[in-house]
């Protein structure tokens, strides 16, 4: 059977370990800074425009979102990082869920980290890197925001990302624009690929 995105629900939001899900099915988890368009970039794989919240404020994902995408897979939308107007009691709450979240090997499938195809990755985007190559799990890194750049900025741009990341050759980088819908069929063949799933 073919995947079928456009058969996506919410399920729950997760605020303490007891709320993951552990049903056994592929968990694909997004990560990213609270400004990045990380909800976009969920959205336009499920081709829907408010799927994931998009926040006029960032940093409004405050708890573990999961969606479940044809019954098959969940689609992990992990908190924002990197948001200075948070409390920094709210923000240690968050890293504290995102570590218990990372700690449980039975959880994560394949992670996305998505960062922004503009800029050199931020100290955060690096922390986040340095997590997700330590949970021994497969990542991706999306670079989102791709509709804003020149085509002659692309290629620099992108070995920036890689060296700042500090990506070896095999780590996938897949350029992305959530607005124009580049970089979905590439991102969404690797997600199927590790959920088992065909597309």
């Amino acid at each position: 059977m073919a995947l079928n995105v456009n058969k996506a629900e919410f399920i729950r939001s997760a605020a303490r370990p007891a709320d993951f899900p552990r049903d056994g099915l592929p968990q694909i988890a997004f990560a990213g800074r609270s400004n990045v368009g990380k909800s976009s970039v969920i959205n336009r794989l499920l081709n829907r425009k408010n799927f994931a919240r998009v926040g006029a404020a960032p940093g409004k994902t405050t708890h573990i979102n999961y969606f479940l995408i044809d019954e098959a897979f969940y689609l992990v939308d992990l908190p924002g990082y990197g948001y200075a107007k948070v409390s920094k009691a709210e923000r240690d709450r968050w890293g504290k869920l995102m570590e218990l979240w990372f700690a449980d090997n039975g959880l994560m499938t394949l992670s996305i980290l998505v960062v922004d195809a503009r800029h050199k990755p931020t100290a955060d985007d690096c922390t986040m890197a340095e997590w997700l190559k330590a949970s021994g799990r497969p990542f991706v890194v999306a670079a989102n925001k791709l509709d804003k750049l020149k085509k002659s900025e692309l290629e620099p741009n992108l070995a920036r990302i890689r060296a700042t990341l500090e990506l070896d050759k095999s780590a996938k980088l897949i350029p992305f624009s959530a607005e124009k819908g580049e970089g979905r069929q590439a991102l969404l063949a690797l997600i199927a690929a590790h959920a088992g799933v065909s597309l």
